[in-house]
């Protein structure tokens, strides 16, 4: 079983950038734009680059499409086949390695797409990676700072962790992550640890039930703790952006209808469930500061949620219209950004 469809309101809600939905930085805060994106099939997932300039979509009918919003006009201006199935998931890389998109989808393939200025524009295949034997449901950049490196979260049970070198091939390593499937995958910010090295850190969700926290360590990945709270499948992982206690601070949320916020503190990571929920939850995303957390369910509804003074989760807005969606998403925003 995939990813669920990517819901109704994704297409005037924009979707997570890099987990989070904003509007393009081209456009005023208040404006709000929907895309005809003429996929034949469910639309599965859509992301904005770091500039909001491009809009890639992905769905079902097994292509991905992207548009240009220059202009405030959403205008498409590339379709990429190369799967031969569903596909789940599309990722911006940080523009500094130039223009490149990562897609997964349900033929195990990972696909890089890079487009070359030289050539209109034009978007080619630079890599495949086709060593997952199950579905690939999630991917997921690094830090920038950390180089171009690609994490992919397969049904297969294994995170593969892709790096790509300056000879312009590409290591890969592999983490067997879960007893189950893998749903999703999400890159701690970059922090150095004791010794002042850069510390790679990742958390995975798993069909087993739990998130884990992996680290790199001595030229391997290792399991550094078990996030076990949830009584179904883990749906999401989100680690939150920015560093000091948000850059410890991780959302999941599953099919046992409830989201959970993880805390490390202490030595050790204790967990705090958000809101009251009636159906299976698909995604969870963090606001660029890391204060506002989205919530999307299998009854098609979005809520934001923001932590108050003493430590309990409010709901910002609760909605299905996209519209009203996107206005009280800017709104909520607008007044975290004052506090």
């Amino acid at each position: 079983v995939g990813p669920a469809p990517l819901f109704a309101a994704f297409l005037q809600l924009p979707a997570r950038a890099p987990h989070w939905p904003l509007a393009p930085r081209t456009m005023a805060a208040a404006d709000v734009f929907s895309v005809d994106t003429k996929h034949d099939d469910m639309i599965h997932d859509a992301q904005f680059d770091y500039y909001g300039k491009q809009l890639a979509t992905c769905s079902s009918d097994r292509t991905v499409k992207i548009f240009s919003l220059e202009n405030d006009t959403p205008t498409l201006i590339s379709q990429l086949t190369g799967h031969d199935g569903p596909v789940w998931q599309v990722a911006w890389a940080h523009p500094k390695f130039g223009n490149v998109l990562a897609t997964c989808g349900y033929d195990n393939k990972v696909i890089v797409w890079k487009s070359d200025s030289r050539q209109g524009g034009e978007f080619k295949r630079v890599f495949e990676y086709g060593e997952h034997t199950s579905s690939v449901n999630s991917v997921a950049w690094a830090p920038h700072e950390s180089g171009l490196r690609l994490a992919c979260a397969s049904s297969d049970c294994t995170v593969s962790v892709l790096t790509h070198r300056e000879d312009n091939s590409w290591a890969s390593e592999k983490i067997r992550a879960h007893q189950v499937g893998c749903n999703a995958v999400s890159w701690a910010p970059m922090a150095v640890d004791e010794s002042g090295a850069e510390a790679l850190r990742l958390v995975t969700a798993g069909c087993d039930n739990l998130a884990k926290v992996w680290r790199y360590q001595d030229g391997s990945w290792m399991e550094e703790a078990e996030l076990a709270g949830h009584g179904d499948w883990v749906r999401d992982v989100a680690w939150a952006p920015g560093l000091g206690a948000h850059g410890s601070t991780i959302a999941t949320c599953s099919q046992d209808r409830t989201v959970r916020v993880w805390r490390f503190a202490d030595g050790a990571w204790t967990s705090t469930v958000v809101g009251s929920f009636d159906t299976v939850l698909w995604r969870v995303s963090w606001s660029l500061t890391g204060n506002i957390l989205a919530v999307a369910g299998g009854d098609n509804k979005v809520t934001l949620w923001k932590e108050s003074l003493d430590g309990q989760w409010k709901c910002l807005a609760n909605y299905t219209d996209g519209a009203r969606a996107a206005a009280e998403g800017n709104e909520a925003m607008a007044a975290d950004s004052q506090e």
